[in-house]
């Protein structure tokens, strides 16, 4: 099988609903382009004679959208990159880094991947988008969920400092998950 001969750039993409890998194939003599999404292929074009240019396609539960630049960067040398919502892949994790907070706990010997997308609130885990309930509570809010028949609450607290703005902290069984760095 000649799977994977022409594999030229590998990316790991942290969206809500999981962390995906993305794997693109540029055959520089045949001109074939493959694009892998989770090792499922999305995009396969054999013999294009234009060997720059730009690949466009989907990812995950929420169909972001994504494109890989092929750049000629002199003699037979070809750049590869990422882009995601338009933006290079460099940016929009630092953009998301503002925009959601990640926590990964384990429950019963199982790893959960929770994340909270600040600007809906909604959360998600293990690629699904969960069922919560929010109230206000004297200090801020909690919003509610289920995580493998455990209760689970993200607390909203002002930090009191206009630049750190909201701190948000998920408790499980009475306990603070630290935030994971992804």
């Amino acid at each position: 099988l000649e799977k994977m001969t022409d594999l030229v750039a590998v990316w790991e993409v942290a969206l809500s609903d999981g962390v995906h890998k993305i794997e693109f194939e540029h055959g520089t003599t045949s001109g074939k382009r493959v694009v892998y999404v989770d090792g499922k292929e999305e995009i396969r074009r054999e013999w294009m004679f234009k060997l720059v240019g730009k690949e466009t396609f989907t990812v995950g539960a929420t169909k972001t959208k994504a494109a890989i630049n092929i750049d000629a960067v002199g003699g037979f040398a070809y750049e590869y990159t990422l882009e995601i919502n338009g933006k290079s892949l460099k940016k929009y994790m630092e953009n998301r880094l503002k925009t959601t907070n990640t926590w990964i706990l384990n429950l019963d010997g199982m790893d959960y991947r929770v994340v909270l997308e600040k600007d809906t609130m909604d959360v998600w885990c293990n690629g699904q988008k969960l069922e919560t309930a929010g109230e206000f509570v004297e200090d801020g809010t909690e919003t509610h969920f289920t995580v493998a028949d455990h209760g689970c609450c993200i607390k909203a607290v002002s930090s009191g400092k206009r630049k750190e703005g909201i701190i948000h902290t998920l408790i499980v069984n009475n306990r603070e998950i630290p935030e994971a760095v992804e």
